[in-house]
């Protein structure tokens, strides 16, 4: 059960509250020490993606899962790596809000031969089938949101830390 301030709505079904409305992934909660903020799709939705991204302190938090679409808020600590990956039928949109990194892809698990710095307003786009990294070379939290098409974890995903992501992963596989 989640902690919602609105009753049964959420921001998006009040007109004007999505704007006004600061994000946060954790409300404190009477039953438990913190509590998350649900998955808003499919239900439309706006939000200040730059302020939700530099409000997000969990490892991964899906904001948004569509039936086609997903996005989700990272938050890489220094030195921290998202891991080398590759997913075979889905294109992945990364945009960095904060930070610096170096970004690694490549057709071959053996032979990731594409590298780029990045920062602040970078634009990642990794073609289905790329194997790719991202690693936070910085000494702050690099912040950055993930585009999925179509998506690639389940509704309402919430890692606190990559630890989490790493054990949950291994419990289910992922969208086709």
């Amino acid at each position: 059960m989640y902690y919602n301030p609105y009753g049964n709505y959420a921001p998006h079904q009040y007109p004007g509250n999505a704007q006004t409305e600061r994000y946060d992934p954790y409300y404190p909660s009477y039953t438990d020490h913190w509590h998350r903020m649900p998955d808003y799709g499919p239900a439309p939705y706006v939000v200040n993606i730059n302020e939700a991204t530099l409000q997000n302190n969990a490892y991964r938090t899906a904001l948004w899962t569509g039936t086609h679409l997903q996005l989700t808020l990272m938050s890489l600590n220094p030195g921290e790596d998202i891991g080398l990956e590759m997913h075979p039928n889905l294109d992945q949109f990364l945009r960095v809000e904060q930070g610096q990194g170096v970004v690694q892809m490549g057709n071959n698990k053996d032979n990731v031969d594409f590298q780029s710095n990045i920062m602040d307003d970078s634009a990642i786009f990794i073609p289905a089938g790329t194997w790719h990294n991202l690693i936070n070379t910085g000494g702050i939290p690099l912040k950055l949101y993930s585009i999925y098409a179509p998506p690639n974890h389940p509704f309402g995903t919430v890692h606190a830390t990559k630890a989490d992501a790493i054990a949950a992963e291994e419990g289910y596989q992922t969208y086709p």
